[in-house]
C-alpha cells in the first residue's frame, strides 16, 4: 500500500492498493513529468497551458478548470497545485467527491521529494535510476556554484504600467522554488529578502504598508529605481508567466540602464519553465542555466 501525502503537508492523504489507471493533471509542469517517466498512458486529462506529447482531452484553464469535464473522466486522482490552482477549484472538485493531490513544492528538495512519491504511488521502480542520476546533478551543481562567486540575479516575471509612463515588475524571494533553482544554477536572488506588501502603492514604496495577514508575501513588486538600487549583474526574462515582448525587454533595458547587467550585456530571454516548472523540468535547468548565470565578461 503506497500513501500520498497532499503536497508538502497540505490536502488529503491518499491511499492506493495499486497504480492509479486515471489521472487527470492540472499542473503542467506534473503533466510533463509524468509523461517523462514512463507514466503518460495513466494520465487522461490536462490542462490547455499542459504539454503532453499525446493528445489528451483538456479540461481547460488552470485556475478555473470545468469541474463537469473532469468528472466526465472518471478520474481516480486529480493532481493539482496550491498555487497553481485557485483554492475555489481545488474545493469545488473536493465537494464533487474528487480525490486529489494537492502539491506544493518550495525548493528543489521538495521537487525532488515530489517525484519519490510518483514513482512510489505508479510502482515506477524503472524510473529509479533517472531521479538517483538527478539528485547527484543537482547536489554536484550546488556544490559547484557554492565554489565560486555567485552573481547577483534580477527576474521579472509580470509587468505593469503603474501610470502613463511608470512601470513596476514583479519578481520572487528566497520562500520558491525559483529561488532555488537560481541558488543551485549559481545565481543569486537580488529580491530574496525581499517580501511583498500591500497594497500595491505600499509595496512601491509609495503609501505605508497593511499587515498581510494570509495574504501571500513571496512575490514582490518593484520601481525601476529599487531594481537599479540592487545592481543585478545579470538579467533572466522569462517568457512566462509574464509573455514578455521584444518591446518589453528594450523598455526594461531603458529602465535600468544603471545596472551592471545592462551595461555589460547580460539581459538573457530564458523559457520560464526552467525557472517555474518543478519536476523532471529541473535537470533541464540545471544543465541550461549554470552558463548564462556566468557570461564572459
Amino acid at each position: 500500500m503506497s500513501a500520498v501525502p497532499g503536497g508538502n503537508g497540505h490536502g488529503d492523504l491518499l491511499v492506493f492498493t495499486q497504480p492509479p489507471q486515471r489521472v487527470v493533471s492540472l499542473v503542467p509542469s506534473m503533466t510533463e513529468s509524468l509523461f517523462d517517466l514512463g507514466l503518460g498512458e495513466a494520465v487522461v486529462g490536462v490542462t490547455d497551458y499542459c504539454r503532453p506529447p499525446e493528445a489528451r482531452p483538456s479540461v481547460g484553464g488552470t485556475r478555473a478548470p470545468d469541474i463537469e469535464r473532469i468528472l466526465a473522466l472518471a478520474p481516480e486522482l486529480v493532481i493539482a497545485n496550491q498555487e497553481e490552482n485557485a483554492r475555489r477549484s481545488v474545493e469545488q472538485m473536493r465537494s464533487a467527491g474528487l480525490r486529489l493531490w494537492l502539491t506544493f513544492p518550495r525548493s528543489t528538495a521538495d521537487a525532488i521529494q515530489v517525484l519519490w512519491t510518483v514513482i512510489e504511488l505508479f510502482r515506477a521502480s524503472h524510473a529509479i535510476p533517472r531521479l538517483k542520476t538527478l539528485e547527484v546533478t543537482l547536489e554536484w551543481a550546488r556544490r559547484a556554484a557554492e565554489a565560486q562567486p555567485m552573481p547577483r540575479v534580477f527576474v521579472p516575471i509580470w509587468t505593469e504600467e503603474l501610470a502613463p509612463g511608470g512601470w513596476w515588475w514583479m519578481s520572487f524571494n528566497r520562500h520558491t522554488y525559483a529561488h532555488d533553482v537560481l541558488a543551485c544554477c549559481g545565481g543569486e536572488n537580488v529580491c530574496g529578502a525581499r517580501e511583498r506588501r500591500y497594497p500595491l502603492e505600499a509595496d512601491l514604496g509609495l503609501a505605508a504598508a497593511e499587515m498581510p495577514g494570509e495574504r501571500d508575501v513571496r512575490y514582490p513588486r518593484l520601481l525601476p529605481a529599487e531594481v537599479v538600487s540592487l545592481q543585478p549583474e545579470v538579467i533572466l526574462v522569462p517568457d512566462e508567466p509574464h509573455p514578455f515582448s521584444e518591446s518589453d525587454v528594450d523598455r526594461l533595458k531603458n529602465l535600468l540602464a544603471a545596472t551592471p547587467a545592462v551595461e555589460h550585456g547580460n539581459v538573457f530571454r530564458v523559457p520560464g519553465a526552467l525557472l517555474t516548472w518543478h519536476g523532471t523540468r529541473l535537470a533541464q535547468a540545471l544543465s541550461e542555466l549554470p552558463a548564462l548565470l556566468r557570461p564572459p565578461g
